[in-house]
């Protein structure tokens, strides 16, 4: 076996194309964007290259690429709440061969180690936890949705073979848009909707550099303060709308305000791999004219709920109740557009948004790992807290 080193604009594409060939035949593997891959590892489109780096190889037997590997570190969250400085590993596809996969991952521990690190995480991405975050071990009947990591059901054994420990786990929630809510969340809305300070309204794109400020300062008192989440820049949270402009539906995004202040959001998009699974990978000129015509036609009927957030002043007080419920009253009542609703990943650790999510109704559908591997083998290992 040899180890290639990324370098070439043909390695590159041979990164991408190695994932394709894995999974040719593969029924419910929905092939990303090659230029979303790509991005990854683009300095001039991945804003994380300012304050980290990272490398990547392929795997090679009788010039068959036969695995894959990127490693990286993050400087923004390398020691944040944790006992040692750690980086991270992604993008692994191999073959099921345990050697194969331990030399892949053994490259990766190696050059962390040359960087510093004494821990590395994976299978993450080289920026937000909102993308290619974990790795699968249940749920393989389901598509993956948009930037989202789907894997063999071999994997699992490659890590944890390896001596990769879950870290925590994160859940997939899937419901019937249309179904009934539990009694408990629609009497915390009904509480705090008597409460005059409290308002409650969807984006609106015309105005939509408000929301995205909005957003940005509920989100980093919401989610910056937990473990190896970093604080939101303007310009990260202005990257972000912009990326997703294309296909906001400002109806499914929804704001709470105290006494005119952004204190909630709920953020919601039309889950776009329900399109990008009839491009084949490419959005060049006939990618876009089938998203065109797949997003005029409304094909799409899933929706993809990204990301909640409350305020830490505001939890408690029925607000996530009330956010769900002015959502609800959109989406069963007023514009009936999206029948299925899959909750983007909750890690357990996260036992109120777990607790919130029940009573909205979901059941989980699908299940990732983050794995944690400790360089020195005889240190304790910690999972992450619970919040």
């Amino acid at each position: 076996m040899e180890l290639l080193e990324v370098r070439s604009k043909r390695d590159e594409q041979d990164f991408v194309e190695m994932a394709v060939d894995l999974y040719r035949g593969q029924k419910n593997w929905i092939r990303p964007l090659d230029k979303d891959v790509h991005a990854v590892f683009d300095p001039e489109k991945n804003k994380t290259f300012k304050w980290g780096q990272c490398s990547r190889w392929l795997l090679k037997t009788e010039g068959q690429i036969i695995g894959r590997i990127a490693a990286f570190v993050n400087d923004k969250t390398k020691d944040k709440d944790n006992s040692q400085p750690t980086g991270g590993t992604g993008f692994f596809e191999c073959i099921n061969d345990q050697k194969a996969a331990n030399l892949l991952f053994d490259t990766a521990k190696n050059w962390l180690k040359v960087q510093g690190m004494e821990a590395m995480d994976g299978p993450i991405n080289f920026g937000d936890r909102d993308k290619w975050w974990g790795l699968l071990v249940d749920g393989f009947e389901i598509e993956p949705n948009y930037q989202c990591n789907y894997h063999f059901p071999y994997y699992q054994e490659l890590f944890e073979n390896y001596g990769f420990q879950v870290y925590f786990k994160q859940f997939t929630f899937i419901r019937n848009t249309f179904d009934p809510f539990h009694p408990r969340i629609m009497q915390k809305a009904e509480v705090l909707n008597k409460d005059p300070d409290y308002s409650f309204e969807h984006m609106k794109l015309s105005n939509l550099e408000k929301y995205t400020e909005d957003f940005r300062q509920v989100y980093n008192v919401a989610w910056a303060n937990h473990d190896g989440v970093a604080e939101m820049s303007k310009e990260q949270s202005q990257a972000i709308m912009k990326q997703m402009k294309p296909i906001i539906d400002e109806k499914i995004i929804w704001f709470a305000y105290y006494k005119g202040e952004p204190v909630a959001f709920y953020l919601n998009l039309p889950e776009v791999n329900q399109v990008f699974k009839h491009v084949n990978g490419k959005l060049d000129l006939i990618g876009k004219l089938k998203f065109v015509w797949h997003k005029w036609r409304k094909t799409n009927k899933k929706m993809l709920g990204l990301v909640f957030g409350v305020a830490p002043a505001h939890q408690g007080k029925g607000l996530d109740g009330a956010l769900v419920m002015a959502t609800a009253q959109m989406v069963q009542k007023d514009y009936k557009r999206y029948p299925i609703l899959e909750m983007n990943w909750i890690g357990d650790f996260n036992r109120k948004m777990i607790l919130v999510v029940k009573q909205v109704g979901g059941e989980i559908g699908k299940t990732h790992h983050t794995y944690r591997y400790l360089f020195d083998r005889n240190q304790p290992f910690e999972r992450m807290p619970i919040k």
